[in-house]
């Protein structure tokens, strides 16, 4: 009989075969999964913009260092405008119906001071106010000046019973009565600077000619600029 005490002997049992050849089990894939084509395309379409977006600011940045030493080169300077002439012809104000008649005759010089650039003048148009109150427009024809030039440009205003506010009809009773009519002239103009095949970005000029002095006594409907020749500013 066998003795029950007696420990069992045998084959060892054998041993248990690990996954990943013995490695510690992780729940992590070991290798990169592959990518969809969607992923590639949008790879793709990223990196294509960021390059744009990159040519684009390196151009304009470029262009925009090319026209700052241009315009360090040639130093353009604005043109100098004066008013040189003014006649005045069948003035009359009335202030029953508040109405203004007349026709007003301004003679521009315009100067060039640039030694390298000419100027091109296009959609020249100007006004005549009596303070803020504006009288009449007009419009001159463009043309072009050369370096270091000097052109005459004229514009006419006329206005035929044209309606003007009360305040307007009153200050140029009072100024009349002085003798003196002080008037405000504004001129607009579309410039170009060039020099030969360079042509500078198109800009708008402003000129303002301030209290433009013209003598009108009360019972005349006709008068003249007093006190010579009003420089104007120039703006852009």
């Amino acid at each position: 009989m066998t003795d029950p005490s007696r420990p069992v002997t045998g084959y060892p049992a054998p041993p248990y075969a690990q996954p990943n050849g013995g490695q510690p089990y992780s729940s992590y894939p070991t290798h990169t999964q592959p990518q969809g084509p969607y992923s590639n395309a949008y790879a793709a379409r990223a990196t294509f913009i960021r390059r744009f977006v990159g040519a684009m600011v390196a151009l304009f940045v470029i262009v925009g260092c090319i026209m700052l030493v241009i315009w360090l080169v040639l130093r353009p300077k604005l043109p100098d405008f004066r008013v040189d002439s003014l006649s005045l012809t069948n003035f009359n104000v009335s202030s029953s119906s508040q109405s203004l008649t007349g026709t007003w005759s301004v003679g521009f010089s315009v100067y060039n001071p640039n030694k390298k650039l000419s100027i091109r003048y296009e959609e020249v148009e100007s006004s005549i106010f009596y303070g803020k109150g504006l009288i009449s427009d007009s419009r001159s024809q463009p043309f072009a000046q050369g370096t270091k030039d000097l052109n005459f440009i004229n514009a006419t205003f006329s206005a035929a019973n044209s309606f003007v506010d009360g305040p307007v009809v009153r200050g140029i009773e009072t100024d009349r009565g002085r003798g003196t009519v002080n008037f405000n002239i504004k001129v607009w103009a579309r410039v170009e600077f060039r020099n030969g095949g360079w042509r500078l970005r198109r800009r708008l000029l402003r000129v303002f000619c301030r209290d433009v002095a013209v003598s009108v006594s009360s019972n005349s409907g006709s008068g003249k600029l007093a006190g010579g020749s009003r420089d104007c500013q120039v703006y852009v």
